[in-house]
């Protein structure tokens, strides 16, 4: 993508990732955006995420602290961890994006669940993580939600509303990627 140097997944979870899985969702993540990718593990968080009231880290804090990280000109970061996530005027989000910015956080907490609140199978859990990534990369890249349903872009509720989407783009989505590729190229 024209404008973007680098993508760049920061692990800055609590407990160590399987750094096959973070590598595979790399790799994915380089083909669909044509951007060099690299993974990164980070020590730690900003201490004032958690909201002990709620038992949660607010995912708007670990974004401004990506922020406040120092990023390389023409990056985009997406940091992953393993934390519950939330914003004040929802229960719980698996990420949170800048729309058309740098920066973005997922989270793995939810996603580690079945429907009935069971540990999820590895493979059900990398699916679902690449998909997270692919979307809140997407917001980054200036993409709004999107209503086709099995569109990547698609908003999600529920781990059964991630399972419902494929870890692509719809076309409406592909060719708005592809304009504001161009769009930023022009300027």
């Amino acid at each position: 993508m024209a404008g973007t140097g680098i993508i760049l997944l920061r692990w800055m979870g609590e407990a160590p990732l399987d750094g096959g899985a973070l590598e595979r969702i790399r790799g994915q993540v380089e083909t669909v955006f044509a951007v060099p990718t690299h993974v990164q593990v980070v020590n730690g968080r900003p201490g004032d995420s958690l909201d002990p009231r709620r038992g949660q880290h607010s995912s708007t804090k670990l974004l401004r602290w990506i922020l406040a990280s120092g990023l390389p000109a023409g990056a985009k970061v997406l940091g992953v961890t393993d934390v519950d996530l939330f914003i004040p005027v929802l229960t719980f989000v698996f990420g949170e994006a800048q729309l058309g910015g740098p920066a973005a956080v997922v989270s793995l907490a939810r996603l580690r669940r079945t429907y009935d609140d069971r540990p999820a199978p590895e493979v059900t859990i990398e699916g679902r993580l690449l998909k997270e990534c692919l979307h809140e990369l997407g917001h980054t890249f200036g993409l709004a939600h999107c209503a086709d349903g099995a569109c990547v872009m698609s908003r999600s509720n529920s781990v059964l509303d991630v399972d419902r989407k494929r870890a692509a783009f719809c076309r409406d989505c592909r060719l708005r990627l592809r304009g504001l590729s161009e769009e930023a190229e022009g300027s």
